[in-house]
């Protein structure tokens, strides 16, 4: 079971870290937890160095039940049988069972000091080895210049940002593998589009500061009905008077708009979504269902993979119609962003029972992957959970659920 956590001790993480410690400690000693006897931890959270700190955070956890798991050292370029459980938060660039970057200042300068950035890990399991990317892209500073350009200059920005890490993750370093990378993209809908569709058949007045004659505001109005006001859009404002085109079913009429992923399509995969934008969810404890008027609500938090990913995964058009990608807790406040699988605290899930030809024979297992939110202390942390057990009913639907639920609890 694998944790990717951007955000790692929230947004104000010098006055938080020390929620991260006691997070990591009740992880580790959990009941629910019992029976992953191996486990390696891998924590940004050296906020003081400007130059690399990204707040990542990984978590792998390992069943019992699995007796050959190995890691790749990307230094010494061999793979290593994973034993015991160890725990690494100080420099992650001197750790060679990893790969992390910060990305450079200049790919977004609009942030003097961004924590983006990601996080790569390499296993073998049953002769069967994969990479696991952990990933924060650029967000959007200004629905105002979001609204500028189709597509905008941040979309320009992520694609850029995302390029990059795929061609690190297959440069001729090292062998090649499948990979599955899954974290906060921060995509997000185009919203030239989205603003010209929502608003049609409105009338656009533009409100402008005194002193600089900058726009500061732009106010969408019916021509009709007594000029009704439809949205207002400013820099962190995103006010459109119906939300529910973003919730009815699942916000799917929106999708034409999601296009971000559109130039990867011959290098990532990404299942069918059925479920309504992630972000940006109220973070009031009474309005579970309801979207903040700070953005414009779009699908920021991903499960993708390679190709041949994907081949490990669907075998046959009988396992895609078995596979789970949805929300969960669509009633229930999680944070900003809403996660998946079971219990109201997550958000994506990803699950398949397939089965692989190993030395030792036919080894079955099952592969869940999953984006979670929770709000422990008040501080938001995002992860994104993959979990691999054996066929043994261990990680039945029923059983993963209430082990993650007790997790976080």
């Amino acid at each position: 079971m694998a944790l990717h956590c951007q955000e790692f001790g929230g947004k104000n993480y010098e006055a938080s870290m020390s929620h991260v410690d006691k997070f990591v400690k009740e992880l580790l000693s959990s009941d629910a937890m019992k029976d992953y006897n191996r486990a390696r931890v891998y924590l940004d959270e050296n906020y003081k160095s400007q130059e690399h700190f990204t707040a990542l955070g990984s978590f792998y956890f390992l069943h019992e039940s699995l007796k050959n798991i190995y890691q790749f050292d990307f230094k010494a370029k061999k793979y290593k049988k994973v034993t015991g459980k160890e725990i690494y938060s100080d420099t992650l660039e001197s750790t060679p069972m990893l790969e992390k970057e910060k990305f450079p200042q200049d790919y977004f300068p609009e942030c003097k000091w961004s924590r983006k950035g990601f996080i790569r890990t390499r296993w073998c399991i049953t002769d069967c080895a994969f990479d696991l990317v952990n990933i924060h892209l650029f967000h959007d500073a200004s629905n105002l210049i979001a609204w500028e350009t189709s597509p905008s200059v941040y979309s320009g920005i992520r694609h850029k940002a995302l390029g990059y890490v795929l061609d690190r993750i297959i440069d001729q370093r090292f062998e090649k593998v499948s990979y599955f990378v899954f974290g906060d993209f921060n995509f997000r809908l185009d919203a030239k589009a989205v603003v010209e569709t929502l608003c049609a058949k409105a009338t656009m007045q533009t409100v402008r500061a005194a002193d600089t004659n900058e726009v500061v505001k732009l106010i969408f109005r019916e021509s009709d009905n007594d000029r009704k006001v439809m949205l207002q859009l400013e820099k962190k404002l995103f006010d459109y008077f119906n939300q529910d085109v973003f919730r009815d079913n699942n916000g799917t009429a929106l999708l034409e708009f999601d296009r971000e992923l559109t130039v990867f399509k011959d290098r990532l995969y990404e299942l069918d979504i059925s479920f309504p934008p992630s972000y940006p969810y109220s973070e009031d404890s009474s309005q579970g269902k309801q979207y903040m008027n700070t953005r414009c609500p779009a699908w920021c938090d991903r499960i993708l993979m390679s190709h041949s990913a994907k081949e490990l995964i669907l075998k046959s058009e009988n396992d895609e119609k078995i596979v789970v990608y949805d929300h969960i807790g669509p009633n229930v406040c999680m944070g900003d962003h809403k996660e998946k699988d079971a219990f109201g605290t997550r958000r994506f899930s990803m699950k398949q029972h397939c089965s692989e030809e190993g030395r030792n024979g036919s080894i079955q297992k099952y592969i869940i992957v999953t984006a979670v939110s929770i709000r422990p202390e008040c501080h938001i942390l995002r992860l994104l959970i993959v979990h691999y057990a054996s066929a043994s009913g261990l990680c039945s639907r029923k059983a993963s659920h209430t082990s993650l639920s007790c997790m976080f609890m």
